[in-house]
């Protein structure tokens, strides 16, 4: 794992597209138990190095009920975006993930995680990208229809504060499905 890593940390293949340069954010283990593949580091998480950390990520330990050491913890959870470098500004927020990353990368780095319960499909990128034709009509009603995706994925919304429309829109994803979540993690992390 730790070559394939390293190999990633090398990556340039959409280098020309990145307005800060490439600087591929992801964190795997053999050992890892659930995997988190969300959209594309922002620029505090470019800057830092560590994923989701930034607001995102703090809600999203909040919705997973997990400490800084748990999350953070590799063994735990295994962090593999859906782009690896920070796409750049959009009209309304980040652009998309780069495409490049997802077919280059990503079926190397799961085979090397057998160990891995849950994973968690942060957004509609990665939802659609590993659902393909599950997925339903929108994110919303992908989100409301988990358990037809479980044991394998569980789909959530993106943290991000710019989503908080959605969310306030929304609230039974954080009073039903929130607790539904924060269960299948307890158990997967026992």
């Amino acid at each position: 794992m730790q070559k394939l890593l390293d190999k990633i940390s090398q990556c340039t293949i959409c280098k020309a597209y990145l307005p800060l340069g490439p600087r591929p954010v992801v964190t795997a283990h053999v050992d890892s138990k659930i995997i988190i593949i969300g959209q594309a580091p922002g620029t505090k998480v470019h800057d830092s190095g560590i994923p989701w950390y930034d607001q995102s990520g703090k809600k999203l330990r909040q919705w997973l009920n997990v400490s800084d050491a748990e999350f953070y913890n590799i063994k735990n959870f295994a962090i593999v975006p859906m782009g690896f470098c920070y796409p750049g500004k959009g009209k309304t927020g980040d652009l998309p993930p780069r495409k490049e990353c997802a077919p280059e990368w990503h079926e190397a780095i799961l085979k090397q995680m057998p160990k891995v319960k849950l994973v968690i499909l942060v957004g509609a990128y990665a939802q659609k990208y590993y659902l393909k034709h599950e997925t339903k009509r929108t994110l919303t009603e992908t989100v409301g229809e988990y358990k037809t995706y479980l044991p394998h994925y569980f789909p959530v919304p993106h943290p991000s504060p710019t989503n908080r429309f959605w969310r306030s829109k929304n609230p039974w994803f954080e009073l039903t499905i929130v607790p539904e979540l924060q269960e299948v993690v307890k158990q997967i992390l026992k």
